[in-house]
């Protein structure tokens, strides 16, 4: 005991003086710093600091109006490469040699390597550019294996844009690819606006620089068309922020994860589409060009706009190949154009029902007015002929709409007057351009008449003008959409609201159209009856091609549309003017539609609504060179009106959109 006693002092003492030696070392050293490096070190205190980049939120999903997404968001694997990360003497050889030794890990195509070296020499160093995008988990297993050895280059997860229904919505929901040079304009120029700030101060340079930054990012993408560009504000949500430990120059030193800001998702929207009848639509129309629009009466929800041909959006996300989009660009049934928005076409015989409601409005015919039809008829040194030569003999309203009697609607025309023709189209719905939530619609036709033709074409309106406008000829024009409209007018009367294509998530202002006013029972009950007679009753034009009109010979549906038959009328809508030579005796047509080429043939129109003595859905068609309204639009009309019908999207409850949450910041490996 008396030795260990001994030994302990020993020891402490040891302890002690190690610890001064330790504590004074330290403080000799805090005070060399403090004294003599203090210069040095605040220098390079200065040269490091956090950068807050912004990152790219989830982008808010477009749900239709059952909740199934028609544009979302998918978990996507890409690789980027970051120049200044390679070398600080980095060249374009070098970039070039890098890219290649990645090509030879995963697929890189030549244009992306093209890509590459230009977004090289015009970017900052610092920035991100991406080698290869929307890889498979295998490719992405290679590179990420691999990465360690490729200096400057990163395996990444992010997000990217995915349309599940392909084609069937790229023209009304639209699509989304990286910002141009003007995008990231418009995105600053909004974003100034929004918070007033001058682009000149340093507050609009810092926030211009910041968007900017923003709008570089690989994982950024703009809409670029449809729901996707008008509601771009909404959808892209806040950005949120990535953190990064950089010098004086920028380099980014090393990520701050702990320091990372979550951004704000993008609000859902949820449309009045139904995507499983807007996916039959296209289906249906199989490879011929043209629209389909269902509307229901009751609420003027758009249940149904579809443009076909289409690309698939999916195609636009990462950059579409240039042969690509000059194939687009190129092909005569223009699949790039909204032909259900933005097509415009003559609407031929669909447009008579205009004209009746106009001579029967006006007081020029009633319901028994009768006329003679012998094929043709002479006004004002030319014959215009009916579309059958043998014509139709002595016929009523009734009779007209149901066998399309040329004869009838040239008198009808004629006694009734253009203004009065023009007034009634604007009241059902022509004229106007209507403000869905969707880009475009800016190239609508506006209802001709004299004070028109004067400001468009610098000359008056010539009594012919009205009679070929009798058979919506001329310089009458329509879209789909106004057609839709024009017939769900017709069967739902003066209550019918105007078009809507959102449901929630964005609002759309209301726009002052002329509004369709009373018309009276007599006329709306004439016309519908001439309509339902075009479908149901022997002679009618579109008769045999829809079996008589009942939509349950089709299959079985709902109790309450039991026994549905539909209503309509079907138009031929020429596209060039047929001389003399080309007719035979009584006006015939020498040649047949189908002997001509595509793009000669008549444009086959079809509008209709069901059930017809109930109307909730009204239906417009258009084929493109389709030659014949009742053969080939009706049953496109029939069909979709049937499904429409089992659906009944119309009396079911519309999906509320889940509530948003913070976004993620992207990870790298």
């Amino acid at each position: 005991m008396n030795r260990d006693n001994k030994t302990f002092p020993t020891r402490r003492n040891m302890f002690m003086v190690g610890g001064a030696v330790l504590f004074g070392g330290l403080a000799i050293r805090l005070a060399d710093l403090q004294l003599f490096h203090q210069h040095q070190y605040d220098e390079m205190a200065k040269d490091n600091h956090i950068r807050l980049d912004p990152a790219p939120p989830h982008r808010g999903t477009i749900y239709d109006r059952m909740g199934r997404p028609i544009a979302s968001n998918k978990r996507t694997f890409f690789v980027t490469l970051t120049p200044e990360q390679i070398g600080e003497k980095i060249t374009q050889e070098d970039i070039s040699a890098l890219v290649e030794r990645i090509g030879q890990i995963i697929p890189v195509s030549e244009s992306r390597k093209r890509r590459i070296l230009l977004d090289a020499r015009t970017q900052p160093k610092y920035q991100e550019i991406v080698v290869a995008d929307d890889l498979t988990w295998e490719d992405f297993a290679k590179i990420n294996a691999r990465a360690p050895e490729l200096t400057g280059v990163a395996a990444e997860v992010g997000e990217q844009r995915s349309y599940p229904y392909y084609a069937a919505f790229f023209h009304t929901v639209g699509y989304v690819a990286r910002p141009n040079d003007s995008d990231i304009a418009k995105m600053v120029a909004a974003e100034q606006a929004k918070f007033k700030e001058d682009p000149a101060s340093d507050e609009g340079k810092a926030r211009a620089a910041s968007i900017k930054r923003l709008y570089l990012d690989p994982q950024m993408r703009v809409g670029k068309q449809g729901m996707e560009a008008y509601a771009e504000q909404a959808l892209k949500g806040k950005p949120g922020r990535i953190a990064s430990l950089v010098n004086a120059g920028g380099r980014v030193i090393e990520p701050v994860p702990t320091s990372n800001i979550p951004g704000e998702q993008g609000k859902d929207l949820v449309l009045s589409l139904d995507a499983e009848l807007q996916n039959y639509a296209i289906q249906r129309f199989g490879e011929e060009s043209g629209a389909a629009v269902v509307i229901d009466i009751k609420t003027g929800e758009i249940i149904v706009m579809m443009s076909t041909p289409g690309p698939d959006p999916n195609r636009f996300v990462s950059g579409i190949a240039s042969d690509y989009w000059a194939e687009l660009q190129s092909n005569e049934k223009a699949p790039l154009i909204h032909k259900a928005y933005e097509g415009i076409y003559p609407p031929g015989s669909t447009f008579k029902m205009v004209v009746a409601a106009a001579a029967l409005e006006s007081g020029a015919m009633t319901p028994e007015t009768r006329v003679n039809c012998s094929g043709g008829a002479f006004y004002y040194t030319r014959v215009y002929h009916c579309w059958r030569p043998e014509g139709h003999g002595s016929v009523n309203l009734h009779q007209a709409i149901q066998k399309s009697c040329d004869c009838y609607f040239y008198a009808a025309a004629q006694r009734t007057g253009i203004e009065k023709i023009a007034e009634m189209a604007k009241r059902l719905g022509y004229g106007h351009r209507y403000e869905i939530g969707i880009t475009g619609g800016n190239r609508y036709p506006e209802v001709a008449n004299d004070e028109w033709k004067r400001r468009r074409f610098k000359e008056k309106w010539y009594d012919g003008d009205t009679i070929s406008a009798g058979i919506g000829q001329g310089y009458i024009l329509m879209t789909p959409l106004l057609n839709a409209v024009m017939i769900s007018r017709l069967a739902g009367g003066p209550s019918v609201p105007r078009p809507r294509l959102v449901h929630d998530g964005v609002d759309v202002p209301d726009q002052t159209v002329t509004p369709m006013g009373d018309l009276s029972e007599t006329t709306l009950k004439a016309i519908r009856e001439g309509m339902h007679a075009v479908c149901c009753e022997a002679g009618g034009t579109a008769y045999s091609y829809l079996k008589g009109g009942g939509l349950d010979t089709l299959g079985d549906l709902p109790e309450h549309y039991r026994g549905a038959q539909v209503a309509g009328k079907s138009g031929s809508a020429q596209v060039r003017i047929i001389d003399a030579s080309q007719r035979g005796a009584r006006g015939k047509q020498l040649f047949k539609e189908e002997s001509l080429p595509w793009k000669l043939r008549d444009h086959a129109h079809f509008v209709a609504y069901a059930p017809a003595d109930n109307p909730r859905y009204a239906c417009a068609i258009t084929v493109e060179h389709g030659s014949h309204g009742s053969e080939m639009a009706a049953p496109f009309a029939r069909d979709i009106l049937y499904e429409t019908l089992k659906a009944d999207p119309g009396n079911k409850p519309v999906f509320q959109a889940p509530k948003q949450v913070a976004a993620n910041v992207s990870e790298k490996t």
